[in-house]
């Protein structure tokens, strides 16, 4: 089959079958226009021309690349890889799998880096007014404070949190997530977010509404559309940046602040893996160690003979 065309029938399968998020379909899609791309730079325009050399020279040749990418990024275009042959020997449009020996490179262990609660208690005084101090006109404030506080209250990914409707928050004290795969979560939402989403759902979205099409979906932008991830990642810059907040600071600062926080306080790991959606508690540990960190450190500036 032409290369193109197994892409398609892959991207096809992968969107429809397994409820990938669009998130994932789209490093799917362009990992493998890469893919497709230097094959075709090769002359190989068939499925049936690719093998275990070729699959190996095209990893060592973005292995090589200058600055080398990411083991992250490296891994996930493996895996996309592998993925569309283990797809074309499955639907039988090839015998053998030239991937079936790639193995990804072992990415290194990196503590996310989480805010304190004095920083994240800045940034959200920082995103706009309290409920109770707003005034006429402050609609996009009184937007970008639930917004971040929505963030930092649950843990959610910005993709979650920006495709959430009005029913999704209608009990109040818990939201209904959609996280990867469309799994549904359950997740509480402490009395401070409570109060900013109750604020800007009878002060400012009335508004906000009135100026575009009607739309479930639970913020807006300034003209009444449903607010894109990117904007959301415009109103936590604008935020840190007049919060003074030295260190970069991106929506996922908020969920590894939220995760860090709750083993701080003497959160239960699986409790933690259960309000951040993640399938397996591995993934969940790595803030644990940044909660021992934090636990090394108070030893070391506290006991008299830690050092």
């Amino acid at each position: 089959m032409r290369v193109e065309r197994a892409v398609d029938a892959y991207l096809r399968h992968v969107t429809v079958e397994r409820g990938l998020s669009e998130n994932t379909l789209g490093a799917y899609r362009r990992d493998l226009a890469v893919y497709a791309a230097w094959l075709d730079a090769r002359g190989i325009g068939d499925t049936a021309e690719v093998t275990q050399e070729t699959v190996a020279a095209f990893i060592a040749d973005r292995a090589g690349q200058d600055p080398p990418p990411a083991s992250s990024s490296l891994a996930r275009m493996q895996s996309s890889v592998r993925g569309w042959h283990r797809f074309l020997v499955r639907e039988e449009i090839e015998l053998a799998d030239p991937a079936a020996r790639l193995r990804p490179p072992k990415a290194p262990r990196r503590l996310p880096k989480a805010l304190t609660v004095a920083q994240v208690e800045a940034l959200l005084d920082a995103s706009g007014p309290a409920p109770a101090e707003a005034v006429p006109g402050e609609e996009i404030g009184l937007r970008d404070r639930a917004l971040l506080e929505l963030l930092y209250a649950t843990g959610a990914r910005v993709s979650e949190i920006v495709h959430l409707d009005v029913d999704d928050v209608a009990h109040g004290d818990v939201l209904r997530v959609r996280g990867k795969g469309s799994k549904e979560r359950i997740v509480p939402v402490g009395s401070y977010a409570q109060a900013a989403v109750a604020a800007y759902l009878t002060r400012a979205r009335p508004e906000l509404s009135r100026r575009g099409r009607a739309t479930p979906r639970l913020f807006l932008g300034a003209r009444g559309a449903p607010l894109s991830r990117q904007s959301a990642w415009l109103v936590l810059q604008q935020a840190a940046e007049r919060a003074s907040l030295a260190a970069h600071v991106s929506p996922h600062t908020l969920r590894h602040s939220f995760a860090t926080h709750l083993l701080q306080g003497g959160a239960d790991v699986r409790v933690v893996q259960e309000l951040l959606g993640h399938a397996s508690v591995a993934t969940t540990q790595i803030y644990t160690h940044v909660s021992v960190d934090a636990l090394r450190d108070v030893y070391a500036t506290s006991h008299p003979r830690a050092r």
